[in-house]
């Protein structure tokens, strides 16, 4: 009697396993770097937000609200089976795709500043750009994971990805926005190179990739201009080398300690853009060399460690996918700050983690979150 009582009751759910927490380094170098885009964002954007809209903090709201919305899609990115990202990435490129050609369509895709690069609203609106590079690096890596070997071959391995990556690039390029379309396809090769691409093959490719960029430029008055900027800014410093003079004075005058958090005095209207992508030259202007180096650590360190865990991973897709995301925020990191200190050509790429913008922080903490989530199913 009592054994047929305990056969009819019904059996209790097995409680699900909780959710192990993320790597406690990596974790740490994100926080501490959104944590000083934050302040920073605050700080360098003060002058404009009271000059344009009378609100001092406008810029700082508007941050905050992209990051309830990126830790959001970053935790469900955590949380995902990621493996499940290999077999819909031809999907996410293709959507991906499609949202940089209507971009470039009038009437859809608006203007600002003289580049057609986003959807939606002025109030509400996203970067499709943004998105590509996620998609690329996702479909590079279900891409490399699939190929194995065929990766040293240049017909059967090199070629048919750096070819899907120009086609990414191309409608971005248009938009105009050079300095992401670089980025997708810096992101490309970066990934067939930890997937044991033949050097000889860099060479050709790079080779290959020099007509074409000395043609854009060349055809082209604007990039010419950035580029002789580059090469002597103060030149033109009033006009085609404005933006890198007051760059390098905002980091001159801030010496070793700098002249103090919310003290910076080219925020006010002398450097341009300094609360998205030139913050860097802020951080010098305000923390000071210091200030500085304690990004660039933050970034090598995030470096480190990320390939650390993937070099622990089994899964190829995981590899290639801890690959692609952290060359996806440390190279934009690189070029951004290369920009910042007139070592690269003025591009408009912001500063991962650090700058104002929706859409990148969004892209950069899901791209973190991956990450993370490859290193616990690692664990």
């Amino acid at each position: 009697m009592y054994a047929s009582a305990e056969l009819a009751r019904p059996a209790r759910p097995r409680p699900r396993p909780p959710v192990a927490p993320p790597d406690a380094w990596l974790f740490g170098t994100v926080v501490g770097l959104v944590a000083l885009g934050i302040v920073m964002v605050f700080s360098a954007s003060s002058a404009t937000a009271y000059a344009d809209f009378h609100d001092t903090a406008y810029y700082l709201k508007r941050q905050l609200v992209m990051l309830v919305v990126g830790v959001t899609l970053a935790y469900g990115a955590y949380r995902v089976d990621y493996t499940k990202l290999k077999r819909i990435s031809p999907a996410l490129l293709g959507v991906t795709l499609v949202l940089l050609l209507l971009t470039l369509v009038p009437h859809i895709g608006f203007q600002t500043g003289g580049a057609r690069r986003w959807l939606g609203f002025h109030a509400v609106s996203f970067q499709p750009s943004e998105l590509a590079k996620l998609a690329i690096v996702v479909f590079a890596a279900a891409k490399l994971a699939s190929i194995g070997e065929d990766v040293r071959s240049l017909v059967r391995g090199v070629v048919p990805l750096l070819m899907v990556a120009a086609f990414i690039a191309l409608p971005i390029f248009v938009e105009p926005d050079m300095g992401t379309a670089s980025l997708v396809v810096f992101t490309a090769i970066g990934m067939l190179l930890c997937a044991g691409m033949r050097f000889e093959h860099l060479v050709l490719v790079v080779l290959a990739m020099l007509p074409g960029v000395m043609l854009a430029i060349g055809t082209s008055a604007y990039k010419r201009a950035r580029v002789l900027a580059f090469i002597n800014p103060w030149k033109d410093p009033q006009n085609t080398g404005f933006h890198i003079v007051q760059s390098l004075l905002a980091l001159g005058s801030g010496g070793l300690f700098g002249v103090g958090l919310g003290a910076s005095r080219q925020k006010f209207f002398y450097l341009p853009e300094a609360h998205t992508d030139f913050i860097f030259a802020v951080i010098g202007e305000e923390l000071g060399l210091l200030g500085t180096l304690a990004v660039l650590g933050l970034f090598a360190a995030f470096a480190v460690r990320a390939f650390t865990i993937a070099q622990r991973t089994t899964d190829r897709f995981g590899f290639f996918l801890i690959c692609g995301c952290t060359m996806l925020i440390v190279i934009q990191a690189f070029i951004n700050i290369g920009v910042v200190t007139s070592s690269w050509p003025v591009t408009g790429v912001p500063l991962p983690f650090i700058s104002f913008g929706g859409t990148s922080l969004i892209v950069n903490l899901v791209a973190a979150a991956l990450i993370m989530n490859v290193a616990r199913r690692a664990r």
